[in-house]
């Protein structure tokens, strides 16, 4: 990570689907620079390239051309075993589909970050217990996916996402499937996480999470700007 606290910068970013016949060009020239412990918000149409913009930051997809750096490293330049790692080590997702592990339980999805890293038994079980409690998930340790609501499922996402307490969050759309009651508690989460110093990215229609920002951000026909420019 550079001396001046950055943790995101994103260089002339562009990313091309496709082939030359049938190119879509979802991302232009797209400058981003995020500093540690910022809470910033992306908002955009559906289909502009926020969920893009987030998997080239989290090393997930590579940009066509331009730079992506993290905490100081050149992801282009990375292979998918170093990517893997640091994912695991420094950067939480929460995706917009959940992706939780269908054959799982609630517990066991906590879990599997730690086990990737062969954290020692005691440690999981006990970071999996502190996570369960602090989203209200107790009662549902041992349930799987198909037997949660949506506001439980994306709970458990969180509690996934920060089972290695990673410096960053990713979060795409937190709210958007879910009613008026659960998506006011996960923007409470997600501010209390940004509160304890933790730098988050999220990509969102949710005008409540817009106004805890530090910086907001609009991404629209493939070019990022400031919000309301």
């Amino acid at each position: 990570m550079s001396n001046d606290g950055t943790v995101v910068v994103a260089s002339a970013l562009r990313k091309v689907y496709g082939t030359k016949e049938s190119e879509l060009e979802v991302l232009k020239d797209v400058n981003l620079e995020v500093n540690m412990g910022n809470l910033v918000v992306i908002g955009g149409p559906s289909g502009s390239g926020k969920t893009t913009l987030l998997n080239i930051i989290g090393g997930i997809d590579r940009p066509t051309n331009g730079q992506i750096l993290v905490f100081g490293e050149d992801l282009n330049s990375r292979n998918e075993d170093f990517l893997s790692d640091f994912r695991c080590n420094k950067i939480g997702f929460v995706f917009q589909s959940y992706n939780l592990v269908s054959t799982l339980t609630v517990a066991e999805n906590i879990a599997f970050p730690m086990e990737w890293l062969r954290r020692p038994e005691k440690h999981v079980s006990d970071r999996v217990e502190q996570l369960l409690e602090s989203m209200g998930l107790q009662k549902r340790s041992q349930h799987f996916p198909f037997q949660l609501s949506g506001g439980e499922q994306q709970r458990v996402a969180f509690a996934r996402a920060l089972a290695n307490d990673p410096p960053l969050l990713l979060v795409d759309e937190p709210t958007g499937n879910l009613d008026e009651e659960i998506s006011a508690r996960i923007v409470e989460i997600l501010s209390s996480l940004n509160k304890e110093g933790k730098t988050v990215i999220v990509a969102t229609h949710d005008e409540r999470i817009f106004e805890r920002a530090n910086q907001s951000l609009w991404l629209e026909a493939g070019k990022l700007m400031n919000r309301h420019e």
